[in-house]
């Protein structure tokens, strides 16, 4: 679908059309679902968060009760990639959170069974690397969303932002390499 239709059906939506909405979720569905299937590829096996419920949660997020007013597809794939990554994040603070007992049942549980905290914890770091990157280069931060968050390949950040395959490329260089040197601080 070309993105002026996704821009159309964005803006049907907001105006309360129903069947905007539901036509809209039904051509991005499946490639948000995708995106998410690969950010999450990412992550240890054992983990209890899903593509399916990160979609959902973000979707619900971005167009449930509070009703974010979107520009155009790019403004809408921009909130929808903060919006996975604000969800990887509190998971991933859950899932410590409960690894270190902060949990109100105490079970007896194989170690390998739970899941992998240091992933968790590097989305955490990685979290809150942002909030400080971002107040100095929001694009990378965008380009860092759409790619680790929410598992865009370069070409479909790039249409998500508005801006070349190679502005990409260079900027996820960049950003890996801030975020390398940030971590090792």
């Amino acid at each position: 679908m070309p993105p002026s239709d996704i821009t159309e059906l964005l803006i049907a939506s907001q105006a309360g059309n129903a069947n905007a909405e539901a036509e809209l979720l039904s051509f991005i569905y499946d490639d948000l679902r995708r995106m998410a299937a690969r950010r999450l590829a990412s992550e240890s096996a054992d983990s209890s968060l899903s593509a399916t419920a990160l979609v959902n949660e973000a979707y619900l997020r971005l167009l449930g009760e509070t009703r974010v007013d979107f520009n155009d597809r790019q403004h809408f794939f921009r909130l929808i990639g903060r919006a996975m990554r604000n969800i990887a994040v509190d998971h991933a603070r859950t899932r410590l959170a409960q690894k270190r007992g902060g949990d109100v049942q105490t079970v007896s549980i194989e170690e390998e069974l739970l899941p992998d905290p240091t992933q968790a914890q590097l989305i955490l770091d990685v979290g809150d690397l942002l909030e400080q990157l971002a107040e100095h280069d929001e694009r990378l931060v965008q380009v860092i969303e759409h790619r680790f968050f929410v598992g865009m390949t370069e070409a479909e950040t790039a249409e998500a932002l508005g801006i070349s395959r190679p502005t990409v490329a260079r900027d996820w260089d960049k950003a890996k390499h801030l975020l390398r040197e940030m971590l090792e601080e």
